[in-house]
This record gives C-alpha cells, structure tokens and sequence, in this order.
C-alpha cells in the first residue's frame, strides 16, 4: 500500500516530502526483517555445527547422549566409596586434568553397577600435548585414560613389560563409557594387559568423531599423530612389552584405528575392527555417510596399493573384523571389503588356507542370551593372519557389551574375548 501511495503522490509538488515518511519506515521494516532472519541462522547453525548441549538434570524417560556423559564423568572422578553428597567440581570432559605427578592423574574407576567391584587397577587420566616447532603456537591437545593392572606380571611380562591394548571409542561416546560399556578393563585385569583409551576432544568434533574420512588423516596427519604421541608416552613412562601392542576400536574408532596401525604398522603386533568402515574413502562428511552404507567398492584395492606404495617394506598386519549382520549405520558391505583391504595388504597368496565354523545361538529368553556368529579363519603357514567374525542379528553395537549404555548389545559373543584371545597369539617380528 505504501508503494501504491508514493507513486500517486509523486505527480504533486509535495512528492519529496510525502516519500521521505513511507519509505523510512519500509528500510526500518527490512532492516528488523534482516536482523530477525540473521537470529534464525545463527540459532540454526549452533544446533547443526555448535557442540552438543547439556542437558538439564529433570527425569526423562530417554536418555540423551550429552546427559549420559555428564553422568559418567561425574562417577569417574567421584570416589565411589564416598558416602557424602556434597562432591568436588568435576571436569567437562573436554577438559584436561592437571597432572599431580608428571604424566598422569589417578581417578576413581569408572562408574560401578550395583553388586559388582570395580576393577583392582589404577585408572589414569593425563593428556598427551605435542610440542610446537619453532615459531609456532602450541597445537592441540589429546586427552586419555589408562588403567593399569593390579595383578602381578608374570615372569616374561617382568622381563618385557606388560601388552598395551589402545581402544578407540565411536561416536556418542566418552573414553570412560566406551571403558565400562566394553567390560575391558575387567577383562585385562585377568590378562595382565595395560589399556589405553584415548578420548576425541568436543572442540575437534562436536560428537566425538574421529575423522576417519579425512584424507589427510587416512594419509597419517590429524590425531593419528596424537594417537600415536599419546602411545609412545605411556610406552615410555610404564613398563610396555613393545612387541605386544595392540590397537581396535568400534565405528569411528575402527576406522581410526585402522588408519593409525596402516600408516605405523611397525607399532603394532595386531588390529582390531568392530563395525568400521572401509578403508581410504569418504574424503567428506557426504561421502562418510555413502562409504557406511554402501562401501567403497572402487577403492578398496586401490587405497591399500597406495599404502604398499608408501611403504614397500610394509610387515605383516594380523587383523580380527567383527561385524552384526544387522547393522544399519556401517552395513556389512564394508567388512566384506574390509577382508579384501586385508587380504591384500598382507599379501596373501592365492592358496591361503580358509577355515570356516559356526557357533550356534543360546535359547531365546534365557538368562545369558547369545547371538549365533560364524567365523573364518585365513592361515598362511602357522599364523591366522586375519579372522572375520559375522554376528546375526547383531545392530550397531558392542557385542557382549554391557546394554545399559548405548552402542552396547548383551548377548554373546564377547567382542572383547575374541579381540584378547586373538592378539594373545601375535607378537611383532
């Protein structure tokens, strides 16, 4: 209507004076129409790129992923024999814990179910920070956690040192969840192994990714130096059996431990995959999402002949790939050619023995329920150097885990049985 009047009074004397009133007023109306859209998009860009929220404490039937992590944290640093309900501050996780010895800090296990004791060891947390070369500010941090075990070394672990197991959590997840949700720790106690579980930072990723389709990061730049600083620091502060180091990891973290065992093979005796995507793909966050569901049939040769190119002298790499048939987020395509991606860079020969068995399932509503796997094992000479395990009805999820926490499925087969009992028979040359 405003324009309607300015052009019908346009043709008067008064024109500039009538035009000066509407047309400040359609400016004011933009301009506040502007600021209101640039509110909308910021609003919009904090919900899709900002980090995940926390979540206030009312009771919800659903627990979201950002609540569950404050909780965990809570109950890590929080002496669980404590019976007072007044508590010191306790850190995001995101945040480094200043070390009262110089490189770790010891903190209460992680959180304990009812009727069950926490694990005997110590349970560290420090960081690893890599110094800056000359002229340049100091870069990112790594956070970890280690627990170290009470049981006496034996005899040859006195002589060696102890087997360090490096376990990379997946996305949604904290380094102490992906601890208790595994039962590792547990587990290790028994074996003797040191665990190291290095935590993704909220500042790199808002959901604790590793970036495992980074193509820098598939070339060994990104956290794979992290990783492999933060490795080489315990390593060198413990006593670590350095033929017997082992990596694995679930999701985002089996792709991420698959990068950093290719890119430093001589490193690590043997690797492990729960649910990871196909190596040397994605490139972006599109292209992700395409290798978890479809693979990346075209370049699984491919990458891995770059790697061998890189590195001619490229040793052995025993591997174990664990994957549910019923996974929908990293669909079983990508272990398919994740054996392939084996296969080839361990170059086996084209008689490689192959031997297959398959383990049934336990009763339906029994009190220990077990899925039915199948496993194949490919022996050159003596050596298994890869064993494929296929989970049925298995979604995206620890196997063996413990339910209460996300990314965990109770039912058998324990993941983390098959990875030690795997690694148990390899020793780097």
């Amino acid at each position: 209507m405003q324009w309607e009047e300015v052009a019908v009074r346009s043709t008067t004397t008064r024109a500039p004076r009538t035009m000066v009133k509407p047309a400040t007023k359609w400016l004011r109306g933009l301009l506040r129409a502007g600021k209101a859209q640039q509110r909308t998009a910021t609003r919009l860009a904090k919900v899709l790129f900002g980090p995940v929220p926390a979540k206030p404490r009312a009771k919800v039937r659903s627990k979201p992923v950002a609540k569950t992590v404050v909780k965990t944290v809570v109950k890590t640093v929080v002496n669980t024999k404590a019976k007072t309900r007044t508590a010191p501050r306790v850190r995001p996780v995101g945040e480094a814990v200043p070390a009262l010895a110089p490189f770790a800090t010891p903190l209460s296990p992680p959180r304990v179910r009812k009727r069950t004791a926490p694990p005997p060891g110590k349970w560290l947390a420090a960081h690893y920070a890599p110094l800056p070369e000359l002229g340049q500010l100091p870069g990112r941090r790594l956070p970890y956690f280690l627990y170290l075990p009470e049981k006496a070394p034996s005899a040859a672990m006195r002589s060696r040192g102890r087997p360090l197991l490096v376990m990379l959590h997946g996305c949604e997840q904290s380094a102490t969840q992906f601890a208790e949700g595994t039962r590792m720790n547990r587990l290790a106690e028994r074996k003797g192994y040191a665990v190291l579980y290095p935590q993704q930072s909220l500042r790199a990723h808002a959901r604790r990714c590793w970036k495992w389709y980074d193509k820098l990061t598939q070339e060994g730049g990104g956290d794979v130096r992290l990783i492999v600083g933060a490795i080489e620091q315990v390593a060198a502060r413990y006593a670590i059996d350095r033929a017997r180091i082992y990596i694995c990891g679930i999701s985002a973290g089996a792709g991420m431990a698959h990068i950093v065992a290719l890119n430093h093979p001589h490193l690590f005796a043997a690797l492990g995959l729960h649910s990871g995507p196909v190596f040397g793909a994605g490139h972006n966050l599109i292209g992700a999402l395409q290798v978890m569901q479809h693979g990346a049939a075209a370049r699984a040769d491919a990458a891995i002949d770059e790697v061998l190119a890189r590195q001619p002298a490229f040793p052995r790499l025993p591997t174990i790939l664990l994957q549910g048939l019923a996974d929908k987020v990293v669909r079983p395509v990508n272990q398919t050619q994740l054996v392939r991606q084996s296969v080839r860079v361990n170059r086996m020969p084209a008689d490689t023995l192959v031997t297959a068995q398959r383990l049934p399932g336990g009763a339906a509503g029994g009190r220990n329920p077990a899925h039915a796997y199948a496993l194949h094992d490919y022996q050159v000479g003596k050596e298994v150097l890869l064993r494929v395990a296929q989970v049925e009805h298995l979604a995206h999820a620890w196997s063996g885990g413990d339910a209460s926490l996300p990314f965990n499925d109770k039912a058998r087969p324990d993941a983390s049985k098959l990875l030690l009992d795997f690694f148990a028979g390899h020793r780097r040359r």
